[in-house]
């Protein structure tokens, strides 16, 4: 064996370093100097929920260098994100104004990561995408595939009020929601393949997965999974003229009592009573809400547009905030976060946490509290005069139609009347 002389070897490993320097500086290692990006467009996602897949499509836009807006697609809706980044070879997506995110590694047209409740301990769910995808379960098909569409009578189990499905169909395609008599699912989306319909959403904040199987006798058989852990089966049977119980005789007041009074504080910490001068000679509507609550956004975008439009005329709207921590800084964070990416002008107190028993317990005049949202309408003279529990929303179609027709029609007659002096 030849070995080399001290000052020959110095002078070999030097060339060697050269060399490397030289071919290193042309051929750089791949992704150390060009920042991965998000690829703009439509990209299919899943969520694994329950060792179910979960589906759902959104839409990326670039608004500035490596700042993005995506757009959440539920059927007809679509719901902005617009504080999503890319750092590092990551993705980061803060949910609007839910506490809740998606982190992803961006791997050219696929990410993979998870999505996470912040206020939740150890909530995590598997989350990919795929760019350039835009189906909801299966690729359009030209398959038979049973009819689902109309109007149908749900029972979930353990429920001892029925709801109502609402689905349209073209094709393997399919819409629609379930109405209940505490909200809606919002706006669901999904096919049929063969005897089997399988819906979707994901807002954000609630990951919802229905599968409906049909049966001989032309009934339902269903699975309802939801985020992490619940699961639920249900059954259905066509029926058109199938109806929620009233909404407006869920929730009243208890015997001896004839007026709401509750004092909370504001998002600067202040007490705020119902009492208070601001509020007197006016028509005023109470609401109590979530801004974990999807169902009371959706009627949150309704009522901050309408106050937009009416609150010169004596009226006022006081949203009660019962948050998913025990924490008031937290939960002011929430709702000013709410207000913000909303455009919401009307006022707000936190009120509690997120129970429905709290918030019974929070406002004992009346029977129960058995819905987020629930909505108290109080006349110029401090009189309740309607308590609706629920909202149909948007994704409800023609019941939300209903809706709003009756609101106007309730809310002009109690801004027409005069207050007693």
């Amino acid at each position: 064996m030849t070995y080399l002389s001290y000052p020959m070897y110095s002078k070999t490993l030097l060339y060697l370093l050269f060399l490397s320097f030289v071919f290193g500086a042309c051929n750089p290692p791949a992704n150390t100097s060009d920042k991965p990006k998000l690829l703009t467009g439509t990209w299919r996602a899943e969520l694994d929920i329950q060792d179910q897949k979960l589906p759902f499509t959104f839409e990326v836009a670039e608004v500035d260098s490596m700042e993005y807006e995506v757009h959440l697609i539920n059927g007809e809706e679509k719901l902005l994100i617009d504080e999503v980044s890319v750092e590092g070879d990551s993705l980061i997506m803060p949910m609007s104004f839910f506490d809740t995110q998606i982190r992803a590694k961006i791997y050219g047209e696929k990410l993979q990561g998870v999505f996470i409740k912040n206020y939740a301990e150890d909530y995590r769910l598997p989350f990919t995408a795929t760019y350039g995808e835009d189906y909801r379960f299966i690729q359009s098909s030209n398959q038979e595939a049973e009819g689902f569409e109309g109007k149908w009578e749900v029972q979930f189990e353990g429920d001892s009020i029925h709801s109502v499905g609402i689905f349209e169909q073209q094709g393997d395609y399919v819409t629609g929601s379930f109405l209940t008599s505490t909200g809606d699912y919002r706006f669901l989306e999904g096919n049929v393949k063969g005897d089997t319909m399988m819906l979707s959403t994901f807002d954000g904040e609630h990951a919802y997965l229905f599968e409906a199987r049909m049966q001989q006798d032309g009934s339902l058989q269903g699975d309802f999974w939801s985020g992490k852990s619940y699961h639920n089966t249900w059954t259905a049977v066509r029926n058109e003229e199938a109806e929620l119980p009233n909404p407006n005789e869920l929730t009243y007041l208890k015997e001896g009592y004839d007026k709401v009074e509750f004092t909370f504080p504001n998002l600067e910490g202040e007490s705020v009573s119902l009492s208070d001068e601001q509020y007197q000679g006016k028509v005023v509507i109470v609401q109590l809400f979530g801004t974990w609550c999807p169902n009371c956004m959706d009627e949150t975008k309704f009522y901050a547009d309408w106050y937009r439009r009416h609150q010169g005329e004596g009226v006022e709207i006081i949203g009660l905030a019962y948050e998913r921590k025990d924490d008031f800084d937290y939960a002011s964070s929430r709702v000013r976060k709410m207000i913000e990416k909303l455009d919401v002008g009307y006022d707000f107190l936190i009120a509690g946490v997120s129970s429905k028993e709290a918030a019974s317990e929070s406002l004992p005049m009346l029977n129960r509290v058995m819905s987020f949202p629930t909505s108290i309408f109080i006349d110029k003279n401090g009189q309740v005069r309607n308590i609706h529990t629920g909202f149909s929303g948007p994704g409800t179609g023609v019941y939300y139609e209903r809706y709003v027709e009756e609101f106007n029609e309730l809310m002009d007659k109690l801004l027409a009347e005069e207050a007693n002096v």
